[in-house]
């Protein structure tokens, strides 16, 4: 689990360059990561990173793609332009956001860019969490049942379906889902190190049947409706901070390139 395992081969392939921040995402930034050794795991080590496009991209004609995601062996990383992340976190994308608020040790790398970000992660809390993490959960709770014939799923994702009769990963996703979303709300902050991971992880092994799982989500989402008429955050992100730091930010890039 650890990117020192990581050749150098696959590190050139998997982190573009420019990089500004990349950390763990997925299972193991929720402490629910499943060794390949458990019989129920489907997980890959998930890493995502923000990087600076040339500066032609910026100030020229000549675009570079703003979202790069590759797989190799046990590696799924996905890496965003500089821009096109805080588009996305203006937008509370639940991915997106908690590379904001991962624990520090899942932090593989950051310069001063990349800081920045993290230490103005406030500028990007809003009430817009709530449609964003219900949506997404809503988005899980459907696939649960539907998701054994799609293309994405490998044959051992495919017979653990068979198996419990849903897909227990797509449903710890939802219950995970709802229960950040509804903290955010309250707390203002994404506690993205699950510390409700053995239930989470009870889920994700197949051990709650179907109709309960459904009757939790529904549960949360009653919640989620609650406390967000209760929240006291603010409506929207503040645009116009955010649009200072990116100001800052790209004035200081173009420069010095």
């Amino acid at each position: 689990m650890n990117i020192k395992n990581m050749t150098l081969e696959q590190r050139n392939q998997l982190i573009p360059d420019n990089i500004i921040l990349l950390g763990y995402r997925g299972s193991v930034a929720h402490n629910m990561y499943m060794p390949n050794t458990d019989p129920n795991s489907v997980d890959d080590i998930d890493l995502m990173g923000v990087f600076m496009a040339p500066v032609d991209h910026y100030i020229g004609i000549k675009k570079s793609k703003e979202t790069v995601e590759k797989f190799i062996d046990q590696w799924d990383v996905v890496n965003y332009e500089f821009k096109k992340f805080v588009l996305l976190l203006l937008k509370s994308n639940p991915n997106v956001l908690s590379l904001l608020w991962i624990k520090g040790d899942h932090y593989i790398y950051s310069n001063d860019y990349g800081k920045m970000l993290v230490e103005n992660r406030d500028l990007f809390v809003s009430k817009k969490v709530y449609q964003s993490f219900t949506g997404y959960a809503y988005g899980q709770l459907k696939k649960m049942t539907r998701a054994s014939t799609k293309g994405y799923m490998g044959t051992k994702r495919k017979q653990l379906v068979e198996k419990y009769g849903y897909d227990c990963k797509n449903a710890a996703h939802c219950i995970r889902l709802l229960r950040m979303g509804i903290e955010f709300l309250i707390e203002g902050k994404l506690n993205v190190f699950r510390e409700d991971a053995p239930l989470l992880l009870e889920i994700k092994r197949g051990k709650w049947k179907l109709d309960d799982v459904k009757a939790e989500a529904e549960r949360l989402f009653v919640l989620a409706d609650e406390v967000y008429l209760k929240s006291t955050l603010p409506a929207e992100p503040d645009y116009d901070q955010v649009n200072e730091m990116v100001k800052a930010i790209m004035r200081n890039y173009i420069n010095r390139n």
